[in-house]
């Protein structure tokens, strides 16, 4: 064999040849060469791993640090959807009867003898296990957006997601232009048509083509939906099934000539129980990622140094056209941003978000806006509808806070006189033009007594926070709410936020405008009287930030 210089190719050059040396001898020359060149901890880690594989290695790994393991690049990925798109056909992939002799040869115990237990497939359940490989140099364009229906119309979310996709493709095309430039990691994009890339809705249901012009009406360029009576409902299996099989391009040329590309570059979902399901599953039929749960989006290009995603320690590469996808944290204080990156020889593409309903304003809509509106075909399996809905009871409409201008939220402080707390609430809410009430989750776990005319008011259906709704309005009026970190996942988001608590330290002054330091049982009849009135005295209220007096 021709001698191999490690140190004049990337790892994942270097992982290609390695699958093709089986003989110890070269690969420990391999090994020794790298370590007296470049010395890559990643590369002596592939060298091993192709030891490992031939069975040349035992415990003791020179070189490679115990528990320096690493994910992505460093993955034994080397087969499958690359392949495939590259047209080849399935039979390179391990047979059956392969599969089956090595696993046999697993089984042997020291003394040669198999082991008498029956295997019953689940005994390894990730033996041997690779990625799927994305496409190679694959082509993607425009920003799909999952437009959920329930009871023959769209959702308020879809249309808060179209318009937040129009907005961001419109910056799109002033910032890129109609011109052939890089993709994502650095490939070559090959939109070169000069078309702008464009809004896509998706949907899926019974009698929904007036529910996709409707998309266009809000912002789409492009709508496909696919009918049919059996999708009335929200079905796991045919509803991925779908999605997948619309956002690779499949189907017939009548309802996919409108495309020329491979994917979506980004796709939308709502955060809501049935967006969250399908989000995941249509991002890992599509092999790529998903961040959940997002109330922030933007486009920008990024430099990184990590050398999962550039191939080589210490170098930096542009990604460009990156959807910056920003979601609370756990402790529901902080922010993170999340990035859905290429490996090098592997594409992950959607770049993938669900979104929290109530992030982000609709656009008013143009019933006169043109637009593609396409019917997807595809045969959908029998087998897929094993799950039948024969009977059902439908559910009185519950509370939905999202919309509203104003929400006045009450806490536990209301605990000394429950019934009179929860009615100044109301008396403040009947105040304003468009307001609501809600309630913490303390309030709905409580033993409190209610009196017979508020009760209803302290049921689940009205509590806000990571395990209830999630609300921004342009007011949000919170008293007696300690400011838990769930909670404030759930109204994090409102534009102007007034605290009113008697403890100074409660955690939710920290992300007030204003805190009002005081009992709510005096406030809340003053606030309500100032409102009536339209006399609103915001200089008797504190700064949240601790710097003004109280009052």
């Amino acid at each position: 064999m021709t001698e191999f210089d490690p140190t004049e190719h990337t790892v994942d050059e270097l992982d290609d040849h390695l699958e093709n040396v089986d003989d110890e001898a070269v690969l420990q020359t391999i090994l020794e060469a790298e370590q007296a060149g470049q010395d890559r901890k990643t590369a002596r880690e592939a060298v091993h791993r192709r030891l490992e594989a031939i069975g040349a290695v035992d415990d003791d790994r020179e070189g490679v640090e115990e528990g320096t393991e690493t994910e992505g690049e460093y993955e034994e990925t080397r087969e499958d959807v690359g392949d495939e798109a590259e047209g080849k056909e399935p039979e390179e992939a391990d047979t059956e009867e392969d599969t089956a002799e090595a696993d046999a040869e697993d089984e042997m115990d020291d003394t040669g003898e198999a082991d008498v237990e029956e295997d019953d497939g689940l005994s390894h359940p990730t033996r041997d296990k690779r990625h799927v490989r994305a496409l190679a140099d694959g082509h993607y364009e425009d920003m799909w957006v999952f437009c959920e229906t329930q009871g023959g119309e769209l959702l308020e979310v879809a249309k808060e997601m179209l318009g937040k996709a129009r907005e961001l493709m419109d910056g799109f095309a002033e910032e890129h232009g109609v011109s052939a430039s890089e993709a994502s990691g650095g490939s070559e994009d090959r939109s070169s048509s000069g078309d702008e890339e464009r809004v896509v809705a998706f949907l899926m249901g019974d009698d929904c083509e007036g529910l996709a012009e409707e998309c266009i009406a809000h912002g789409a360029d492009v709508a496909v939906y696919h009918d049919d009576p059996r999708l009335e409902r929200f079905l796991h299996k045919p509803y991925t099934e779908i999605a997948s099989h619309m956002a690779r391009g499949e189907g017939t040329v009548e309802s996919t000539d409108w495309r020329e590309y491979d994917k979506p570059r980004y796709v939308l979902f709502p955060a809501t129980n049935n967006g969250r399901d399908l989000s995941a599953k249509v991002q890992a039929e599509l092999d790529s990622g998903l961040a959940s749960d997002c109330s922030d989006l933007f486009i920008q290009e990024e430099e990184v140094s990590n050398p999962v995603k550039t191939g080589e320690p210490g170098v930096k590469k542009t990604f460009e056209k990156v959807l910056h996808m920003k979601r609370p944290d756990f402790s529901g204080f902080e922010y993170s941003t999340i990035l859905c990156l290429d490996n090098p020889g592997r594409e992950f593409h959607p770049q993938g978000a669900s979104i929290i309903p109530g992030s982000f304003e609709p656009i008013e809509p143009d019933p006169d806006r043109e637009g593609l509106v396409i019917e997807h075909d595809m045969h959908l399996e029998d087998d897929w509808f094993r799950v039948e809905i024969t009977e059902y009871d439908q559910l009185e409409a519950g509370i939905d806070l999202t919309g509203h201008e104003v929400i006045v939220c009450l806490g536990r402080g209301i605990a000394d006189d429950p019934t009179e707390g929860m009615e100044l609430g109301l008396d403040l809410v009947d105040a304003f033009a468009d307001a609501e009430l809600g309630i913490t989750r303390g309030i709905v776990t409580s033993s409190y007594q209610f009196e017979g005319h508020v009760e209803e008011y302290a049921k689940e259906e009205r509590q806000i926070g990571e395990t209830g709704q999630v609300v921004a309005p342009e007011l949000y009026v919170a008293a007696g709410v300690s400011g838990a970190v769930q909670h404030k996942v759930g109204m994090d988001e409102s534009d102007t936020i007034i605290a009113i608590n008697t403890d100074t330290d409660a955690r939710i002054r920290d992300f007030s405008d204003y805190f009002v330091e005081g009992d709510l049982f005096s406030v809340l009849p003053q606030l309500t009287d100032a409102v009536e009135s339209g006399e609103v005295e915001l200089e008797a209220i504190a700064d949240g930030s601790g710097d003004g007096g109280d009052d």
